[in-house]
């Protein structure tokens, strides 16, 4: 795993601050600016490399950010990709989510997943883990089975205690850090 092109373009980020919370901004994350290919592929060859996907039938991950990734794995598996959304549409099976992160609350909507359903869900960024908290949590009541957890990159020291909390292991491609107003790869 070198990751070369990812690690470099999370180095060259931008930081912003919001209150005391020093932010960085990252195409994988963000969506700004432009997404360079070369960089979400790299990062999809990575997820291929190390998710389970046996017996998996869908891939799974939450809007917004976490669809360019998902895209990029679901064209190379061939595994159909259901997007948690921030809209519900009324579909019939439709189960709402309440998320909860360190910053936001809203609702969030599960379409098209049903009890015995194997799927790995890929998203962008490990932060709080609120997200991950209720999307997992949802699915085990809903009976379907959570393969796999690949997040494309770490900004916390959470993801032990997440683990434990889900009873899943969590796959992150790259653990970052802001430190002195720069991102800095572990």
């Amino acid at each position: 795993m070198s990751l070369e092109k990812l690690k470099k373009s999370l180095e060259e980020s931008p930081i912003v601050k919001f209150g005391e919370y020093n932010y960085f901004i990252h195409p994988i994350t963000d969506g700004v600016s432009e997404m360079p290919p070369e960089v979400l592929d790299e990062a999809a060859d990575e997820i291929l490399r190390i998710a389970n996907f046996e017996g998996c039938q869908k891939l799974v991950t939450a809007e917004a950010m976490g669809i360019p990734l998902g895209m990029a794995v679901s064209l190379r598996t061939g595994l159909p990709l259901n997007i948690i959304r921030k809209k519900s549409y009324g579909l019939p099976g439709e189960k709402m989510i309440k998320q909860q992160t360190g910053y936001s609350k809203s609702d969030m909507y599960i379409n098209a997943l049903e009890k015995g359903d194997r799927i790995v869900i890929v998203d962008d960024v490990l932060s709080t883990g609120g997200t991950l908290i209720c999307i997992v949590d949802t699915l085990k009541e809903m009976g379907v089975v959570v393969n796999d957890i690949i997040i494309a990159i770490e900004k916390t020291g959470k993801k032990h205690e997440l683990e434990e909390r889900l009873g899943i292991k969590i796959k992150t491609l790259l653990k970052v850090e802001v430190i002195d107003g720069r991102v800095k790869v572990k």
